[in-house]
């Protein structure tokens, strides 16, 4: 099975007074934590094995998966023996690796630590651990296939944070309430790559956004997958609520 990285060792300190306790995928959306709702979108489309990057906090991650299922499940607590009963309940059928790949480390140095896990894998998928989307990635890995280049970036508009006015001198000719961008194109995760990406990774302090990425570009090894759907930032407060 083909497996999904999540990069979920950030800090997120946009997000300071709740990542002070969890981190970041650890927030909750609607009851429950992001990274809950980003590998429910791969393994919609099949895909269900998982290795997630852990840094900050990532005990807090290790312990939610490690109780999942007592979580999510009806519980009869024999007081007198500390017996816990977790009666069936529909739990999903998932993989989860949950590896520590330090607390400082950078995005691609992450990456690179991973490439045990992966040693089996020609192509995996790879994500952050604060990006949801109403993605078809299905349709994303077919178009990745297709091309046969090295790396695939998820392509989205970013919604634009104000109202949009068009003007002609002073008059207002068109008003439009926080249109998504018209114009630019930015890196919305969700990416597909082949293993030798890897060797562009020089180490820890190397982010995947940079040297490996901008490499991948020049030597005409990176292609883009247009994503005109959903695509909520949760930076801010007011983007989570």
């Amino acid at each position: 099975m083909m497996k999904t990285v999540i990069l979920a060792g950030g800090l997120g300190t946009r997000l300071a007074e709740e990542t002070a306790i969890v981190p970041k995928p650890m927030v909750e959306i609607g009851g429950r934590p992001i990274l809950w709702h980003i590998l429910n979108i791969y393994a919609a489309h099949g895909f269900r094995e998982f290795v997630v990057a852990l840094g900050y906090k990532g005990e807090v991650v290790k312990d939610y998966f490690r109780s999942f299922r007592e979580r999510n499940a009806d519980l009869t607590v024999r007081l007198a023996h500390g017996e816990v009963t977790a009666h069936d309940a529909s739990h999903p059928d998932w993989t989860v690796h949950l590896v520590d790949t330090g607390l400082a480390t950078a995005t691609g140095g992450r990456l690179r630590r991973l490439s045990g896990w992966l040693a089996d894998d020609a192509t995996f998928m790879m994500s952050y651990g604060d990006g949801v989307a109403d993605i078809d990635v299905g349709r994303l890995l077919a178009f990745h296939r297709a091309h046969g280049r090295l790396a695939t970036v998820t392509a989205v508009r970013p919604p634009a944070r104000f109202g949009g006015l068009w003007l002609e001198g002073d008059r207002v000719t068109s008003f439009t309430e926080k249109p998504s961008a018209t114009e630019g194109w930015i890196n919305g995760g969700f990416f597909v790559l082949e293993r030798g990406v890897l060797d562009l990774i020089a180490g820890d302090d190397t982010a995947w956004e940079s040297l490996p990425v901008e490499t991948l570009a020049a030597r005409g090894e990176l292609m883009a997958y247009r994503h005109d759907g959903i695509w909520p930032p949760i930076d801010t407060h007011r983007e989570k609520r």
